[in-house]
């Protein structure tokens, strides 16, 4: 048990019992069968806290599943200001625990037009984010929105409030993070440029980084390709 709780604390707690057996295998050079390591971690209550994979299929709270074709299909230019969206969550470790990053991504300058921080990753998240970009943009009937293929994006609260605004869905391939390469590069940006740059924070400071970076991001941050930031881009389009 002790050889147990020492793996799973340096590991910083994401390792799972099959990780935690090989760690014990590696460096004690003690043989230990996965499933008494298994036995084990129940016994003192402990667990992974990674990010688990997102279920492709999951029924949200209507029991409604929507699924849409790629209609992106990686044409990531886009030739006017809010006529192609990308959207994702990523996840963001505070002392509470895990909190989830919804952000709305405009393809022509790469804007952030919307970002919501929350406790739950849930479909509300995915709503309240999309609601907020509604209100803080001008859109057309042409705008395109895309997404992965996580229960959030299947439900049938996304769907109606997509027709509402006359918005039409995109998704992603099944588990190809490559079909929303902008939004997932975004997120690589984001924890590598802040959230490397501090401790665990507690979620109020999780919330200010995310609010901090991403004005940083769309106002400040030149970007290679423009030679400017996004909001500059964006302003010479109008």
């Amino acid at each position: 048990m002790q050889l147990v709780r020492e793996a799973w604390e340096k590991s910083r707690k994401i390792y799972g019992y099959r990780r935690v057996r090989l760690w014990i295998q590696q460096k004690k050079g003690i043989s230990i069968n996965h499933k008494a390591v298994l036995r084990l971690m129940k016994k003192m209550n402990i667990r992974s806290v990674a990010r688990k994979r997102k279920p492709y299929k999951r029924m949200n709270e209507l029991g409604t599943y929507h699924r849409y074709r790629n209609i992106l299909n990686r044409d990531f230019s886009a030739q006017n200001v809010n006529q192609k969206w990308v959207t994702d969550i990523t996840y963001v470790r505070t002392q509470q625990g895990w909190a989830y990053l919804s952000t709305i991504k405009d393809l022509f300058d790469g804007f952030i037009v919307a970002h919501q921080l929350g406790k739950r990753n849930s479909v509300r998240l995915v709503t309240d984010t999309l609601k907020n970009a509604k209100r803080k943009e001008k859109t057309t009937e042409k705008l395109l929105l895309h997404s992965d293929q996580g229960y959030q994006y299947t439900s049938q609260a996304y769907s109606l409030l997509t027709q509402k605004y006359k918005i039409m869905p995109s998704m992603s391939r099944r588990g190809n993070c490559w079909d929303n390469a902008p939004m997932e590069s975004f997120f690589g940006h984001f924890k590598e440029e802040a959230l490397r740059q501090f401790p665990i924070p507690t979620f109020e400071q999780a919330k200010e980084i995310v609010d901090d970076y991403i004005y940083f991001y769309n106002y400040e941050r030149i970007q290679l390709k423009t030679r400017q930031t996004p909001y500059q881009t964006r302003c010479l389009s109008k």
